[in-house]
């Protein structure tokens, strides 16, 4: 029996970060390169799409209770860029996205939201 999909619901902050990350792509790499990683960003997204435990999601508690990660580098994309989301309380099936942020920041220090 196949499971339905998860919804993600997608967090102003991520929101944000996403248009961020896509405007600086275009300051230093062109508008192609940025097209070619707002795919790669909405990739990541789309696996999450299978839940929690999507190939490559890590549950980090050492960020806060039922906080999960997704490195956006997956399928032979490259990337340096972090989903930080968790399960939705009282939803069914469905995973909010809080941010995205570089891979080499300090995650643990990064303010998630509620």
């Amino acid at each position: 029996m196949k499971r339905s999909r998860w919804t993600i619901v997608v967090a102003g902050p991520a929101k944000s970060d996403f248009d961020d990350i896509i405007r600086w792509t275009i300051g230093h790499f062109g508008t192609r390169q940025a097209r070619s990683y707002a795919a790669t960003l909405n990739n990541a997204l789309a696996a999450l799409r299978s839940g929690p435990r999507a190939p490559g999601a890590r549950q980090r508690d050492d960020i806060g209770p039922g906080m999960f990660t997704l490195h956006v580098a997956r399928g032979g994309r490259r990337g340096r860029h972090l989903i930080l989301f968790r399960v939705m309380r009282d939803e069914d099936r469905r995973l909010e996205v809080l941010r995205v942020l570089h891979d080499r920041i300090d995650i643990t220090q990064q303010e998630q939201g509620e």
